[in-house]
């Protein structure tokens, strides 16, 4: 067999020939985006009957792939033909093949997360970020929502990797472990191939100190792990007390009852972060990684003189990370629009994007970041490509209204049981729905049915029912709506991939700029 040349691109025309003679020789319906050259071997996804294939054509079989190989003439080469499935084994056989199929540190520019509990969000992930600016992370889902959706994180990396594959996204994507908070959470991710990794600390936010008394403050100051913290009260106030940093436009100076109610409110979390980074160092070796901490899952809002503290303290003990996810003034509930004063947000955040400049610089991380399109201007136009927008629930929203479009029996009994589930639900939850506002499934007519996922209510509680309802079993033990909603999604994939990109062009098309 002939060589291709040493190149991963050839032109459209080009590689429209070779997908139409693989299309003849094989009777598969092969994604177009998805043919790739890489020196002598040839990848691509194809859909045969109801289900993909990986295709590989190749001089000889590669044996880290799974299926069946066949000898075949393209382009006037003859070779092997690998006919396989959509598996792990194949999805580590094209990482190690195909290098932009690899997730990578994104560094300091703008970016989005784009999480996807279902595991067929990519592709319309893929199609939105094609359109704008912002820098893709693709895998992204909490060690909390592997748990709720009954999948691993090798998972969610695959099924990343199968709608990048899909899509021909050549340019790079992130993939984010987020909210760890154990070295077991640490290990299964890095397992998996995570490059970015979201430790969550909120357990050890001391939530009280805002209030606290005084004596009761330098009670908690003095018990925080001053061992991992290299310091002690004393060596504290020696560094922070009287400082004056300069935030760009103003100044800020740490009184003393500012240093103490951060250390007590956030110091212990600082410690848990620097434990937790350490054994991410071990466990990740050479290959590089981003880290970003994140305090947005709290009850008081993160004050100025706090995030100085929370910065400084990370530099001084040596962790490098990439974002800082504050908790922002105002209310970020789950899957609608920003609740609070636009004014207040806009003094707030311009205070915490001059710190994460004068002692980055790093991104600013927005968590429950979809549906906040009254903000996404202010945070664009403030912090620049100092900004991290994570996105999750937001897609599943979107394919309940395509199953409730193309399947509205199924759609009926996912609202009638998220109905019955929301009060468990909601307890972990920033959400404020109200059941009595959400109709019965039997009140509405077919046509309104995706007028349900319009209203905030609505929008809520099938919202933070995801795990319930994609882990439902009935009497005999089978799952009650999760492949029924998937095999939904997977026959309107089109539609699914589309509503997809029209939803998040709102989200994204903000920072264009």
């Amino acid at each position: 067999m002939t060589p291709w040349a040493d190149r991963t691109e050839y032109s459209d025309v080009t590689l429209s020939r070779w997908r139409q003679q693989l299309a003849d020789a094989t009777g598969w319906d092969i994604f177009p985006r998805s043919v790739t050259v890489v020196q002598d071997t040839l990848f691509f996804l194809a859909r045969k009957g109801q289900e993909k294939r990986v295709g590989v054509f190749a001089p000889k079989p590669l044996t880290e792939f799974s299926g069946t190989w066949h000898q075949v003439t393209i382009e006037r080469r003859t070779g092997y033909l690998l006919e396989g499935p959509t598996d792990a084994t194949n999805a580590a056989a094209l990482r190690a093949h195909v290098p932009f199929l690899r997730p990578q540190p994104l560094g300091m520019v703008k970016s989005v997360g784009l999480g996807d509990r279902l595991g067929l969000a990519t592709p319309g992930h893929v199609r939105a970020v094609r359109q704008h600016t912002m820098r893709p992370v693709f895998a992204q889902q909490s060690i909390r929502e592997m748990e709720r959706t009954g999948r691993s994180p090798q998972e969610v990396m695959d099924d990343a990797l199968w709608g990048v594959f899909q899509e021909g996204w050549h340019e790079g994507f992130g993939a984010d472990a987020d909210h760890l908070k154990t070295f077991e959470h640490v290990d299964r991710c890095v397992a998996a191939g995570f490059t970015f990794f979201t430790i969550d600390p909120s357990d050890y936010v001391d939530h009280t100190a805002d209030e606290a008394p005084e004596a009761d403050i330098r009670a908690k100051v003095a018990t925080l792990p001053w061992d991992v913290l290299d310091a002690s009260p004393e060596k504290l106030r020696a560094l922070y007390v009287g400082r004056t940093f300069d935030l760009g436009d103003t100044a800020c100076t740490l009184s003393e009852e500012d240093v103490w109610r951060a250390a007590a409110k956030y110091g212990a979390a600082i410690a848990h972060t620097v434990r937790m980074y350490r054994y991410l160092q071990e466990r990740m070796g050479n290959t590089p990684f981003e880290l970003e901490m994140s305090v947005d899952e709290t009850e008081t809002p993160t004050r100025v003189a706090e995030h100085i503290y929370v910065a400084s303290e990370l530099r001084r003990l040596g962790v490098q990370w990439v974002s800082l996810a504050p908790r922002f003034v105002g209310r970020f509930e789950k899957g609608i629009d920003y609740i609070g004063d636009l004014a207040a947000f806009e003094r707030a955040f311009r205070q915490h994007v001059a710190v994460a400049q004068a002692l980055g610089p790093y991104k600013l991380s927005l968590h429950s970041g979809s549906d906040k399109f009254s903000i996404y201007p202010i945070v664009a136009r403030l912090a620049g490509d100092l900004i991290h927008l994570k996105t999750a629930g937001t897609s599943y929203l979107v394919a309940l209204e395509v199953v409730a479009q193309h399947e509205p029996r199924l759609f009926r009994e996912i609202l009638a049981f998220a109905r019955e589930r929301y009060a468990t639900d909601r307890a972990t939850y920033h959400v404020s729905a109200r059941l009595s506002q959400v109709p019965s499934p039997e009140a509405l007519s077919d046509a309104d049915l995706p007028r349900v996922l319009h209203e905030v209510d609505g929008r809520q509680v099938l919202h933070v029912t995801f795990g319930s309802v994609l882990t439902a079993r009935d009497e005999g033990g089978n799952f009650r709506f999760r492949h029924r909603l998937l095999a939904v999604l997977r026959a309107h994939e089109e539609a699914y991939s589309a509503a997809l990109a029209e939803h998040f062009h709102r989200h994204l098309a903000p920072f264009d700029g």
